[in-house]
């Protein structure tokens, strides 16, 4: 049986030396921790989605940089494709509408959450980043 791919993007937004992470507040992956994004919607770029999923989740603007890498993660249900991509702040402070909660995360506490299975991939590639 071939498992539903669902596309989505994540946002590694980054402040200096650290990183920003939500963690679930509803579904399957209730508690979890990830990155912040959402599914792209028809006609959308990855980029577009990304900047109208963080306006919609956290009220913030942000400016959209280059692709960290494109997780192709395989959940018991379903089949996640997901392009993560270095993000900055343009305006506003992360307000959460739909997380639970939220942290700044340094490359010495990226460990310190559960991440969700697709997301943890990403975590020694941002590490290593947030060391140079």
């Amino acid at each position: 049986m071939n498992k539903k791919t669902i596309s989505v993007v994540a946002a590694v937004i980054r402040d200096g030396e650290r990183v920003f992470a939500t963690q679930r507040g509803y579904g399957e992956f209730k508690d979890g921790w990830e990155f912040p994004g959402g599914k792209i919607e028809p006609g959308e770029t990855a980029e577009e989605a990304l900047v109208r999923e963080i306006r919609e989740e956290l009220d913030t603007e942000i400016s959209v940089g280059k692709l960290i890498d494109r997780i192709e993660y395989d959940y018991p249900t379903f089949h996640l494709s997901m392009d993560c991509f270095w993000c900055e702040i343009l305006s506003g402070d992360p307000v959460l509408k739909e997380a639970e909660d939220a942290k700044w995360l340094t490359k010495e506490t990226l460990d310190s959450v559960d991440w969700l299975p697709a997301d943890i991939t990403l975590i020694e590639q941002i590490r290593e980043e947030l060391a140079r």
